[in-house]
């Protein structure tokens, strides 16, 4: 039996998710506007209402191509809040527009997401060392710098909390608690990279 960080439960669709995805390194820039979306529709919910609904975001997001979600209508929207498979928070969806139309500024800018994102830790993931999960921090000083540096270039849902849970997510830090077994694993992949 594997040791797992106290989070992911038993729910096997937590579990797959913490196992095979949770705080590996990303570097895909769909990849992390996927992410980016889904930590700001989790706002209020449970990251595995999320899970249960990432399918149904892929597909009413048109796997989360920002250049297609950048040019979405009000119709589109409309389309979105009719649609149960996903958050239908006006809010949340009209964010996701946004922050689309803010990632292409972004690329256009840095070349990549990828390589505006990372800079925060300077390519190369932080390695914590957490003994249990109420070590863990919910913001630190890196997620409240991108979260204001977010916001300034119009970005919505991204607070200094979203922001860290992000960062957790795609692998900019290694959160694993010391007795999970995943921990070491993505700690040689960050010395791989690094």
């Amino acid at each position: 039996m594997k040791n797992r960080c106290k989070w992911c439960g038993r729910d096997p669709l937590y579990i797959a998710y913490h196992d095979d995805e949770w705080g590996t390194p990303i570097h895909d820039d769909r990849l992390l506007f996927e992410f980016l979306i889904l930590e700001g529709a989790q706002a209020g919910l449970s990251w595995l209402t999320i899970l249960k609904k990432r399918e149904n975001y892929r597909q009413a997001f048109q796997s989360f191509d920002c250049e297609t979600i950048a040019r979405y209508s009000q119709r589109d929207i409309n389309r979105l809040l009719a649609d149960s498979g996903i958050v239908r928070n006006r809010l949340k969806i009209k964010s996701a527009i946004k922050n689309a139309q803010g990632v292409i500024n972004i690329q256009d800018e840095f070349g990549s997401l990828d390589s505006y994102l990372w800079r925060y830790v300077e390519g190369i993931p932080k390695q914590n060392e957490w003994r249990s999960m109420e070590e863990l921090p919910v913001n630190t000083e890196i997620s409240d710098m991108m979260s204001k540096d977010l916001k300034r270039r119009g970005f919505n849902f991204v607070g200094s909390t979203i922001c860290y849970a992000f960062m957790q997510a795609v692998g900019m830090v290694n959160d694993h608690t010391t007795y999970c077994f995943r921990h070491d694993e993505i700690k040689k992949l960050a010395q791989q990279v690094g």
